[in-house]
């Protein structure tokens, strides 16, 4: 090449073959696409002229060198970098081009990161599809997929706007200008050191800080360093803790003491109420039995309601502890959650952590004074509220029942069922027979028939053995009739005591609601008893027509006169009366 120049400086003829050949030797040395090193020469007022050393010089727009706070930041003589794009132009100057300069070392820098397996710094711009925008140097942009933004799903992405992070490039194409980062696989290898650290110095009943990770129903997640701890929600309070929510919030700090752990698991169980004394362990020094305290109505079951004395300390209140005489069906008809109250310490168990608590405690015992205000042969008026098998309940004040056995209803009746006699609501009055406690519920018995004297005193006196009284039948059987001689006193005809002939069922004879004649055949005062005999009574009635009778002839005997009675008695029962028409003829119609 040497020889070839000098050959062209001995012949002045050949300089129009010189300019080709130094322009030959430019097109080796710059080419189109590349970046080259010039010198600014001129800034004008919409242009800046580089020389890069090419024939011919090159121009830039003035606002590529246009700086964030206005200013062009830029004198003449400076060395700028810069992107040649076309050699020459239609006025014969070089095509330059300072920003994709900029941009083109951009991406070298970060092809030269990513063969390195550095980090890059960005800010995150904008929420884009599947994840977020970010711009790193020299303003190029970036895709952080959703995936990759934390060791988490992340729902709420539009949080991270704006912030400046470190991120790891996982995927590079400079020719499509495809760039992916990732911000999760640092966070991972930090977290992986991190825990390697914590998992060192863990121990059980050791007291750590923590950052609150997650909550659930059951619990808060606390992020040791590089390791998760359970802190279920059992162990937050010494108290009621309805939701970790109530005392938690994601990102708090919290000293939590470590419980269990696992190094082959790696689980960890925490707990924060560990930290301080148990509440239950001055508990009984504290609410003896007897002692009035006062505290929130923190829940109610149908049972009763809990009542927090203090932190961690709480007492029930059973449903038969909250009124004396009312009947508390739920405890919401009494307090609600929420209410401050007072009540009474009935007993405390601090090995159950239980205390029983009363509030009717706090009024005077009505009871106390019930004997003295109903004392036996008081007649008391009330509604009956309830019937059982055994007996009426009546209410005679509020909260304050007696019970009437069925044995103490009637002292003539013979009552299976209450309700054969009485109904739910019906108002009645009854004696105070006796008042007993049991507890402190009293037990008062009722009764009924003692308002009159038991008629049995006079009754065999006024009914003796052979008086003919005229009763009505009440109720008939197959082996007799049930008759009542006198309001609440009935006796029994046996189906044997009807006729002198032999009769297989009492149906057959008579009906309820008939009246006739009988005759006291038995009277028994220990088993409240009275015997009748129908046929007794007609014999006597019969006798004593006979023995009246006067006029001629006899035309009927004494038993002539009873089998009519008795025909005639019968043909009144229904049914009976053809029966006796035929009985009484032959078959040639004649009387028999």
């Amino acid at each position: 090449m040497v020889s070839a120049m000098t050959a062209i400086e001995n012949n002045p003829h050949e300089e129009s073959f010189a300019a080709l050949f130094e322009e030959e030797s430019l097109k080796h040395v710059v080419k189109e696409g590349d970046i080259v090193r010039g010198k600014i020469i001129n800034i004008g007022k919409d242009h800046v002229v580089v020389d890069i050393g090419y024939k011919s010089e090159g121009t830039i727009a003035l606002y590529e060198f246009q700086q964030a706070d206005g200013t062009i930041g830029i004198k003449e003589g400076d060395e700028i970098d810069v992107f040649l794009e076309s050699r020459e132009d239609e006025n014969g100057l070089c095509v330059l081009s300072k920003e994709k300069a900029d941009r083109l070392k951009v991406w070298d820098e970060i092809s030269g990161a990513c063969e390195r397996d550095e980090l890059i710094e960005g800010t995150i711009s904008a929420r884009v599809k599947g994840g977020l925008s970010v711009t790193i140097r020299g303003g190029v942009k970036a895709f952080l997929p959703g995936s990759q933004v934390d060791l988490r799903p992340v729902r709420n992405l539009d949080a991270f706007i704006g912030k400046m992070h470190r991120f790891k490039v996982i995927k590079f194409n400079k020719k499509r200008g495809n760039i992916v980062l990732s911000r999760r696989v640092l966070l991972e290898k930090e977290r992986a050191e991190l825990k390697g650290m914590t998992l060192e110095k863990l121990k059980e009943g050791q007291i750590v800080e923590g950052i609150v990770k997650n909550l659930t129903e059951y619990g808060a997640f606390i992020d040791l360093g590089g390791i998760d701890g359970l802190l279920h929600i059992t162990d937050m309070s010494w108290g009621r803790v309805t939701h970790p929510s109530e005392l938690f919030q994601v990102g708090d700090h919290v000293r939590v003491k470590v419980l269990k752990f696992n190094v082959e698991t790696e689980r960890v169980s925490l707990g924060l109420k560990q930290i301080s004394e148990d509440p239950w362990t001055h508990a009984q020094t504290k609410y003896p039995p007897g002692t009035v305290v006062r505290g929130k109505v923190v829940s109610l079951k149908d049972y009763g309601a809990f009542i927090e004395l203090e932190e961690g300390i709480e007492g029930l209140v059973h449903i038969s502890e909250m009124s004396w005489t009312r009947r508390v069906k739920h405890p919401s008809k009494v307090v609600a959650v929420g209410d401050t109250v007072e009540a009474v310490v009935l007993d405390i168990d601090p090995r159950q952590n239980r205390i029983s608590l009363g509030i009717k405690q706090l009024e005077p015992n009505p009871f106390a004074s019930l004997k003295e205000k109903y004392p036996p042969g008081t007649v008391v008026k009330g509604v009956i509220r309830n019937i059982a098998d055994f007996g009426i309940f009546v209410e005679i004040e509020e909260g304050i029942d007696g019970l009437v056995h069925v044995s103490d209803l009637s002292w003539t009746q013979r009552v299976k069922h209450p309700s054969e006699l009485y109904q739910k609501g019906d108002e009645v009055e009854a004696v105070v027979l006796n008042i007993d406690f049991d507890g402190e519920k009293p037990k008062v018995s009722l009764g009924i028939k003692q308002l009159v004297p038991d008629p049995w005193d006079r009754i065999p006196y006024d009914y003796p053995v052979g008086k003919i009284v005229e009763c009505k039948v009440i109720k008939v059987l197959d082996f007799g009739a049930f008759v009542e001689i006198e309001k609440g006193v009935e006796g029994l005809i046996h189906v044997s005591e009807f006729s002198e002939e032999r009769i297989e069922d009492a149906k057959q004879f008579v009906k309820p609601g008939q009246m006739l004649k009988a005759e006291i055949i038995g009277v028994d005062t220990a088993e409240r008893k009275i015997g009748l005999s129908f046929r007794s009574a007609t014999r006597a009635e019969e006798l004593a027509d006979a023995q009246g009778f006067s006029g001629g002839a006899p035309t009927a005997t004494l038993g002539d006169v009873m089998r009519d009675k008795l025909a005639a008695l019968a043909a009144q029962v229904p049914g009976n009366k053809d029966k006796t028409d035929e009985g009484d003829h032959d078959d040639d119609g004649a009387s028999s």
